[in-house]
Order: C-alpha cells, then sequence, then structure tokens
C-alpha cells in the first residue's frame, strides 16, 4: 500500500526546508539523553546531518528524548576527529567551536549565515586541544548565573536557533529543496517514505524505483516488502 498522498507531502515538504550548510559535530558526547535531545533540535531547525567522535570503544545510543528524530537526521559516526573537522573546512563550512579561550567570543557576535558546523565537546571538559585548534572561531554563550556553562544539548539548541533566526533574517532558509545536494535528494525522499525497500534495494544492490507525483512507487515490487512507512 502506497503513502497517503499528505503524509508524502508532509515528508516532501520537511525534506525541502533541510539545510546541508549547518551541522553539529559532537566530540565524546556520549550520553544518550543529550544525543537524543541534540537530533531533536537538530531535526527542528532543519539541520540535514550531524557527525560524531565517541570515546573509544563506546557506541552511540539513543533514548526516547529524540522522539523518532535520527530516522530524520542521520547521526554519522567518525574515529577521528582531526579528518573530520578538516573536510568539514574543505567542503567551505566555517567551524565555530564552544571553546573557552581569550579568542572567543559572544556567540551572537558571531554570523551564522553562511555555511558552518558547531562543534561541541563533552560537558565535563568541552573540546580537546587537537579539536580546539581546527575550529575556526570559538565561541560562548554567556551565563549571568553561579554556572559557567549550559548542559551540551541546551547549548547546542541555542547555537541552532540562532543561526536559523539569522538565516531568516537573511533570506537564505532553503523551502524547496535547494538546501540539499541535488544528487541526495531523490535518494533521501525515497528513504524516508518507504525505509523497508530502500534497505532491500541496498542489499540487492539496485537502484530505488522511481515515484509518481503523489508518492506512489511505480514498478511492480515483492508483494512480502513492506510497502508503506
Amino acid at each position: 500500500m502506497p503513502l497517503l498522498p499528505r503524509r508524502f507531502e508532509r515528508l516532501k515538504a520537511v525534506l525541502d526546508r533541510r539545510m546541508g550548510d549547518l551541522t553539529v559535530v559532537l566530540e565524546h558526547v556520549d550520553k544518550p539523553h543529550n544525543l537524543s535531545a541534540i537530533l531533536r533540535s537538530c531535526d527542528a531547525v532543519g539541520v540535514l546531518e550531524a557527525h560524531v567522535v565517541s570515546l573509544a570503544g563506546r557506541t552511540p545510543t539513543l533514548n526516547c528524548t529524540a522522539k523518532g528524530s535520527e530516522k530524520w537526521v542521520p547521526l554519522h559516526r567518525h574515529a577521528e576527529i582531526g579528518e573530520l573537522l578538516q573536510g568539514l573546512k574543505d567542503r567551505g563550512l566555517q567551524l565555530f567551536g564552544t571553546h573557552l579561550s581569550q579568542e572567543a567570543v559572544d556567540y551572537r557576535q558571531c554570523d551564522f549565515s553562511g555555511p558552518c558546523a558547531f562543534v561541541l565537546g563533552a560537558e565535563k571538559w568541552g573540546l580537546r586541544p587537537a579539536a580546539a585548534a581546527l575550529v575556526d572561531q570559538p565561541v560562548v554563550i554567556p551565563m549571568r548565573g553561579m554556572v559557567q556553562s549550559l548542559n551540551v544539548s541546551v547549548a547546542c539548541a541555542t547555537l541552532l536557533f540562532e543561526a536559523l533566526r539569522q538565516r531568516q533574517a537573511a533570506g537564505r532558509v532553503p523551502s524547496g529543496g535547494e538546501g540539499v545536494p541535488a544528487e541526495r535528494y531523490g535518494r533521501l525522499l525515497f528513504e524516508w517514505a518507504y525505509p523497508e525497500v530502500a534497505a532491500w534495494c541496498q542489499r540487492e544492490g539496485r537502484p530505488y524505483p522511481a515515484l509518481d507525483p503523489e508518492g506512489a512507487i511505480s514498478e511492480s515490487l515483492p508483494r512480502s516488502l513492506k510497502m508503506r512507512y
């Protein structure tokens, strides 16, 4: 049974607003609650994907706080942060790191309207020196109370929504899919609409079937496949 057209339109509308030039890099942020809350904020703002470098021997896990956001915002795992950060820089993203240093500035003084990534470390020790050395601009969120910092998931949400605010003010928020690389848009839309069929195609090494304008699959497939999201 195909998707209902209104469901397909909802998926397409969300993908149309995704921003491939805004992302989050998490270094040793391994608590399930924090990871889950960060992915939920990423989804809410329109981030296309996020990245994590975990402590050795740890596998990132999520909990109910994510509210299913992991289905819409892939969390890519990386073994080493230096290569990841350099790769983002090579793609033209400016790196803003939450890091207390003499060079750190109030996050509200920064321009997040262009391609950028927020690099955040674990709450206890923050970014390691190797990661801090690669960020283009360290930032701080000023505190007015006794505590010196926010929970990492709250800090991430603060930065993401400031980036969204700036991009809205500058007229740089995508609305028609222009924020997603063209070669990825169709694949992502199919994977969102038919995850089981997409997984089967990947196992079989075959291309995804075409979708008609209402989101129905345009060819016959094995009846055992779950066709609906």
